[in-house]
């Protein structure tokens, strides 16, 4: 069975995070992937969330308030700023999850950009796990969309494979610029 695109994105973050482990949320929007990185990690497992706009906080944090889930930090700041919010510098990552694009029903003028979600990668690269996955979902269908794609793509296919393994998957038959996800593994 093929999944789809939010489902395999779980379905890769599940299958490579650990109870405990500490994850980064680089885009938690509506809050729904922190919420599901919390339950994965468990109450002794630590989730970094960040976004740029105060709704996007706020939103999640409601749906964490509704869910009883108290083991997240929300970051009001931009994802290419995580290094400074990480609790030390000998920390290891279980995974990260990115959602690029605009927050849902929110400002769609408001967007992540290569540049930023480059410096976000880079730095969750270095600190990853052996194993650890970072899961990008690249929708591109709006107002500087493509560049974006087009950076990260770029950017992915040059990490030497000596050390990671890049994964596209997506649906190719599906019209209006489907979504598709990056799934970047440490070796």
């Amino acid at each position: 069975m093929l999944h789809g695109i939010l489902h395999y994105a779980h379905y890769l973050l599940e299958n490579s995070i650990e109870k405990n482990e500490t994850v980064i949320d680089a885009t938690c929007g509506n809050g729904n992937d922190t919420l599901f990185l919390s339950k994965v990690v468990g109450e002794n497992g630590r989730v970094i969330a960040f976004d740029i706009q105060q709704e996007a906080i706020r939103s999640t944090k409601q749906k964490l308030v509704e869910n009883n889930r108290e083991n997240v930090d929300l970051i009001l700041d931009s994802h290419a700023n995580l290094k400074k919010h990480l609790p030390s510098e000998e920390i290891l990552l279980g995974g990260a999850v990115f959602n690029l694009g605009y927050l849902p029903k929110g400002n769609k003028s408001v967007i992540t950009k290569g540049t930023s979600t480059i410096t976000a990668i880079d730095t969750i690269l270095k600190y990853l796990k052996r194993g650890g996955l970072i899961v990008i979902v690249i929708y591109h269908g709006h107002e500087g969309g493509k560049e974006e794609k087009e950076a990260v793509i770029k950017h992915v296919m040059r990490l030497n494979q000596r050390w990671y393994h890049v994964l596209q998957y997506g649906f190719i038959n599906q019209k209006n610029n489907p979504p598709f996800i990056i799934a970047i593994q440490k070796r």
